[in-house]
């Protein structure tokens, strides 16, 4: 009978990104700003920008998500 192959989890698929930008040498906050609006961008996705329901997913306040998106330049004009 053939094993069972697992998905890898999130902590082990972050290492492996993380070993990348550190062999990359890419700075801790560049690596922050870039994580901070890809996490963003996605909740945007699937919440369709209701930043209400992103800032709830997300764990924040809406004042803060739209803070952060303002910072991260993701806000249209």
């Amino acid at each position: 009978m053939g094993k069972k192959v697992d998905k890898p989890t999130l902590h082990l698929r972050l290492e492996t990104a993380i070993a990348e930008m550190v062999d990359k040498e890419i700075r801790l906050n560049d690596a922050l700003h870039e994580f901070q609006k890809i996490f963003i961008e996605q909740a945007a996705k699937k919440y369709k920008s209701n930043q209400t329901k992103m800032a709830k997913a997300l764990g924040i306040h809406r004042n803060t998500l739209h803070c952060r998106s303002k910072k991260l330049k993701l806000l249209r004009k």
